[in-house]
């Protein structure tokens, strides 16, 4: 039986010129943009794209034109497929941007693949990522007509080698100053609370995976002044989780501060320029004396190690 594991995000553009295109796909998701009502989610889906497009092309502009998540999930991909050996076939799908399902789908059906590992890029499960991916991978292979098995797994934040990945860039980015001296924020991406209300696990998960996270650092001796849990990148009037990295930014007294992005396995432009930028700016302003973002795992030789782990569990 002819194999495939496939890496499941949520895409980021390749250039400028996919900015509209990722705005305009992302908006149209019902697990985003949660009306019953198609012709209203594009009318929604619309007013935000005309808005955001140019605002978000300069975001892109001051990173390189580009999301550095494309380049570093074909990184990873090729270091999976060494890892696994040539016997199965290592793909990977965007939910946003090329290459999406149609894609990707299309081309595993022509190489007659007849099983499928998907694997979503999400430490912890949420409707608006993890299932929005899924579902949209798994409907597109039923419309085409390739009836592969499909094999999935919700979430890995506990897995104890992606942790010790963590670990290893939290340790990175302390390099040789004293941890004791800086507070650890890990900031998640933020979710309405309505959402959460209607039983999305995502901030329960996040919070368990703090927890293990705090209880490793314990054992490895790696201590700070405090550690803490935000959220960032709000959007829009609703009440989303709290607190906000901004509102704890201006209650840490150490005035030095080493951020994790913890909801996010691969760089983008809300490590890249909202964390490692706007944020950097805020803590300036509020007189911050060392200011330090952490890389995500990326193509970490422990994060292809726990790829692998989590396909052979599958298997």
């Amino acid at each position: 039986m002819k194999e495939a594991i496939v890496l499941l995000n949520m895409g980021g553009p390749n250039n400028l010129n996919e900015v509209e295109i990722f705005l305009h796909n992302m908006f149209n998701d019902p697990y985003i943009i949660r009306t019953k009502s198609k012709l209203l989610r594009r009318l929604i889906a619309a007013i935000i794209t005309f808005s955001r497009t140019e605002k978000s092309q300069e975001i892109y502009r001051q990173i390189g034109g580009k999301s550095p998540l494309v380049d570093y999930t074909r990184s990873l991909c090729a270091k999976l497929q060494d890892e696994v050996g040539a016997d199965v076939t290592v793909d990977f799908v965007m939910r946003y941007t090329p290459p999406m399902a149609e894609e990707v789908c299309g081309r595993l059906k022509e190489m007659g693949i007849e099983k499928v590992y998907l694997i979503p890029l999400y430490p912890q499960y949420s409707s608006t990522t993890t299932q929005s991916s899924l579902d949209d991978f798994e409907a597109t292979a039923h419309r085409i007509g390739w009836n592969a098995i499909m094999s999935e797994i919700k979430h890995f934040f506990a897995d104890p080698n992606y942790n010790r990945c963590v670990l290893e860039r939290i340790k990175e980015a302390i390099g040789d100053a004293k941890s004791e001296e800086f507070d650890l924020v890990f900031s998640a991406h933020g979710l309405p609370q309505k959402i959460v209300d209607e039983g999305d696990p995502y901030q329960r998960h996040v919070i368990a995976h703090v927890e293990i996270l705090k209880s490793l650092m314990q054992e490895e001796g790696i201590a700070f002044n405090a550690i803490h849990l935000a959220y960032q990148s709000k959007v829009g009037p609703m009440k989303w989780l709290e607190p906000s990295l901004e509102t704890m930014l201006r209650s840490i007294s150490s005035k030095k501060v080493l951020i994790f992005p913890i909801a996010f396995t691969i760089d983008n432009s809300e490590t890249d320029y909202e964390l490692s930028m706007e944020y950097a700016e805020i803590a300036h302003e509020l007189g911050y004396r060392d200011y330090r973002v952490c890389l995500c795992p990326n193509d970490h030789s422990l994060f292809v190690k726990t790829l692998s782990e989590l396909y052979t569990k599958m298997k």
